[in-house]
């Protein structure tokens, strides 16, 4: 087990607490195997840093936008904090690096699992959010929000693929699309779902994900890819 002082300095931030950063690091499989691990699992900095997260970025794209539609700074938001955006935050801050897995999550590639990648960025703001207040984590979100935000205007995807998706088979088929899990498979620390994504019976999209959320979000992105394909849009 790494030191905290050397995910500190890799994260270029510092703890009054530390023992607050070490529980937004630790992640369940770690407690599973070592019983006498003397902090919790981040799971309730999670919870925590999920709601910081929705009002620091609601906030901002309130204040940047001020002109903009309820629905359309919705999906803005919505894009920020999807579970891949997230991850990929973590991403740029090797958040992965520092974690503290259990064995069996760490040998089966856990550090670069985009559910598991999120959920610590999200205990992380949780973490700096009861450190240091308000201020100094709303930096840290906007220094890493803002060159996504370009990002997702440029491209116009703000809109998730079951939202597009939805739109398409409504205005061509006047259907709504529904998903189905039809498979779970792994541990419950490390559990994968797959999900089919159906415009009427008809299956357009199957995907994989370690949530049923993530796994219909892959599903709706390969049915909207062979609808499109097959609508010729």
């Amino acid at each position: 087990m790494q030191p905290i002082t050397v995910a500190e300095t890799g994260l270029n931030l510092t703890f009054k607490n530390k023992a607050l950063l070490q529980r937004a690091l630790t992640h369940r499989s770690y407690l599973n195997e070592n019983p006498d691990y003397p902090l919790e699992d981040n799971e309730r900095l999670e919870f925590l840093g999920d709601a910081i997260l929705d009002f620091i970025i609601g906030e901002y794209l309130y204040h940047r936008f001020p002109e903009m539609a309820e629905g359309r700074l919705t999906n803005l938001r919505s894009a920020l904090v999807r579970t891949e955006r997230l991850a990929y935050f973590a991403g740029l801050i090797n958040l992965g690096d520092y974690l503290y897995l259990g064995h069996g999550e760490d040998e089966s590639g856990g550090r670069q699992r985009a559910a598991i990648l999120c959920d610590a960025f999200e205990a992380l703001i949780g973490a700096l959010y009861l450190d240091k207040g308000v201020e100094p984590t709303r930096d840290f979100v906007y220094d890493l929000i803002e060159p996504s935000l370009e990002e997702i205007l440029n491209s116009d995807s703000e809109k998730d693929a079951k939202s597009q998706l939805q739109e398409v088979a409504q205005s061509h088929y006047q259907l709504t699309p529904t998903y189905r899990t039809v498979n779970e498979e792994g541990p419950d620390h490390a559990k994968e779902f797959t999900v089919e994504a159906m415009i009427g019976e008809q299956i357009y999209g199957r995907g994989k994900g370690y949530s049923k959320q993530t796994a219909a979000q892959a599903a709706a992105q390969r049915a909207l890819d062979a609808l499109r394909q097959e609508l010729g849009i």
